[in-house]
């Protein structure tokens, strides 16, 4: 790779960087050991960068004390592609490629399962039976709170995995990613601080924004969060909310250790720091790994989850646990931006098919599928030089290292080409650091997909 490639990338993470309002008008730009170090070039590249940075009126220097963000930054604009905005990198963009795609377009950086994947026979089963009951559960809102039965089920579920809840203490939603909205228009407000996983799910980003929050990336581990990070960031920023996937995080498939979730814990009971922790992987775990919420009892932890990757999309039904004192305000938020919970119809789908036992027979066999596809892609990717970071111990996620010097932003263009819809690296990495990795679906893996990554990985070189 020349100096000037290198060069550029260090402009490109800093961009990205402000304008997806990481670093906010007047904060410190990373010094230029620090930033060299973590792009993994020389100190003269950075200082290059940001020279050049300076000309463009993206940052300024004070001298004797570093570089700044200059002027101020707006809240992007979420209605349309800006003219210089690389959109096959832009997280936005690559959920719209996915939701969009035609019949013909394979999705393999996509962040669900093929409908033959999922329990058809037991949502037709349900919805035979929703179809005979009551008028009022096809015509009505939902209530507040979300339908009691369900409710109660969840309960009686996270009390077997060692959480105890009141059915009281369980909020229905109409999705896992109305639930982090929720909780982050009831938590936060224009200008706070929020921690996230680098990398991590792309739509814990696109939310935030949206909210005009700062987001702080902490590098994540194959144990969890650098903890070193983590604590630094705590004593830096004061952020007022964590957000994170604790088992089969998204993207890496990784899951915390037993170790790092004390340790966590423990700094954010010193700070007083609140804790999303996203379970929405949770069913497809071979058995239960550590659990935030678990340990701390729900005090600083917010539990989430929905059944959108492991039931079905199109019956959307989300579920929050948390202090009663935070589900009231949740609830009442919800009533306020949704008028009542989720559609009963689809909460309904997910009560029979939980209750009648086809769930778990359903979850099951797709633990034993999944196993199965995650071997046979990392085989098939070897001889391409695409490689898992880490074998996950359930999921469908693949976070997979590029053959040395290959660009994921560069292998997604090349791939889209061919009808290939791809996850760069970069898409989940707040601080741009990302594009030597691509999340690759197991469940998607096609044969064809093989053939079109070969390709594309030839014409991007």
């Amino acid at each position: 790779m020349t100096n000037a490639l290198r060069t550029t990338q260090v402009m490109d993470a800093i961009r990205r960087m402000v304008a997806e309002r990481a670093l906010l008008a007047g904060d410190r730009v990373p010094s230029i050991r620090s930033f060299a170090a973590r792009m993994n070039v020389s100190p003269s590249t950075v200082v290059e960068a940001y020279d050049r940075l300076i000309a463009e009126g993206v940052i300024r220097s004070k001298p004797g004390s570093g570089f700044y963000v200059a002027g101020r930054t707006a809240l992007k604009d979420l209605r349309a592609p800006s003219a210089d905005l690389d959109r096959s990198v832009d997280p936005l963009w690559v959920s719209r490629q996915s939701l969009d795609a035609a019949p013909d377009v394979l999705k393999p950086g996509c962040g669900w399962m093929p409908p033959d994947w999922m329990p058809q026979a037991s949502i037709r089963r349900a919805l035979r039976q929703i179809s005979h009951g009551g008028d009022a559960l096809l015509a009505d809102y939902g209530s507040s709170h979300g339908g009691p039965a369900l409710r109660q089920i969840l309960a009686r579920q996270s009390a077997e995995e060692g959480l105890p809840v009141d059915p009281d203490m369980v909020l229905l939603t109409g999705s896992g990613s109305q639930t982090i909205d929720l909780i982050c228009r009831l938590l936060l407000r224009p200008g706070d601080t929020v921690l996230v996983d680098d990398p991590c799910y792309f739509n814990f980003q696109a939310l935030l924004r949206v909210l005009g929050v700062r987001i702080v990336p902490v590098p994540f581990t194959r144990d969890g969060p650098d903890l070193a990070a983590f604590a630094e960031a705590l004593e830096t920023h004061r952020p007022r909310l964590y957000l994170t996937n604790s088992a089969l995080h998204n993207p890496t498939g990784a899951t915390i250790s037993a170790q790092t979730a004390h340790r966590l814990l423990l700094l954010a009971a010193e700070r007083e720091l609140m804790i999303v922790e996203d379970d929405t992987f949770a069913a497809l775990e071979p058995d239960l790994s550590p659990r935030l919420a678990i340990l701390d009892g729900l005090q600083r932890v917010i539990r989430i989850g929905s059944f959108s990757k492991t039931l079905s999309a199109a019956a959307r039904c989300g579920y929050v646990m948390a202090r009663p004192d935070l589900i009231e305000g949740l609830t009442d938020l919800q009533v306020a931006t949704n008028f009542g919970g989720p559609s009963p119809v689809a909460a309904e789908i997910v009560r029979i098919t939980l209750a009648d036992g086809s769930y778990r027979k359903h979850i099951a066999a797709t633990r034993t599928r999944l196993a199965r596809a995650r071997r046979d892609a990392a085989a098939r990717l070897q001889p391409l030089g695409i490689e898992p970071w880490i074998m996950p111990r359930g999921g469908f996620y693949l976070w997979c290292h590029l053959p040395k010097g290959r660009s994921a932003q560069d292998l997604a263009k090349a791939a889209l080409e061919r009808k290939i819809v791809l996850a760069p690296g970069n898409v989940f990495s707040v601080a741009g650091t990302a594009d030597g990795f691509i999340r690759l679906n197991a469940s998607q893996m096609a044969p064809a997909v093989y053939d079109a990554l070969a390709e594309a990985l030839e014409r991007s070189a």
